[in-house]
């Protein structure tokens, strides 16, 4: 795949990503108005890049190439939403469910069933519908929502294990961790 084909590909999934972005904002935004709160406490956003793409294609046995990053990935567009609390993520999901012109592609639920080593996330692949000149089509955008201590578990377990190639080292620590977190986010939730 070449720098070019690359930046081709991706468009519409950029594209894609926008629309979902304004949308989880839309939402937070109305929420604040009618409620004077709001569940989200901030949003990241990504587009996989290049090599990425290659790597997990070549890692999942599929040959490098635009087909088969189109056929076979779902997360090459990315939102992650950060909330306040678990209460707040079923909420947007919910939210986000009602709006009939995406669909689901797939939903993982890893907060009311969490990874053995402790991860806890709610990811779900939404199909955002993208209109150019020549017509509508959907893509695939992975939104990722954890509440804060989710993410600060996420990714102090993905510097130091994945990427620190620690992992046999800290599993147990991190599933402890996790641990710790849930009941802490359980008892701040109960002052609301």
């Amino acid at each position: 795949m070449t720098e070019e084909e690359y930046l081709c590909f991706v468009q519409p999934y950029e594209d894609a990503l926008k629309n979902l972005r304004v949308r989880v904002d839309v939402l937070n935004q109305d929420y604040r108005r009618k409620y004077q709160n709001y569940p989200i406490h901030h949003i990241q956003h990504r587009i996989k890049q290049k090599e990425s793409i290659e790597n997990k294609l070549k890692t999942n046995g599929h040959e490098i190439s635009i087909d088969s990053a189109r056929n076979y990935l779902t997360d090459i567009a990315g939102l992650r939403v950060i909330c306040f609390f678990v209460r707040d993520i079923y909420g947007v999901v919910n939210l986000l469910k009602k709006q009939n012109d995406i669909v689901i592609i797939k939903e993982s639920d890893y907060i009311g069933k969490p990874k053995a080593n402790g991860y806890r996330s709610y990811h779900i692949v939404f199909g955002v519908p993208v209109y150019h000149t020549d017509g509508m089509e959907y893509y695939p955008v992975e939104i990722q929502l954890r509440t804060m201590s989710m993410d600060l578990w996420a990714s102090m377990e993905h510097r130091i294990c994945y990427k620190g190639n620690k992992e046999a080292e800290a599993a147990k620590a991190f599933q402890d961790y996790a641990a710790s977190l849930m009941r802490m986010e359980e008892a701040m939730e109960e002052f609301l």
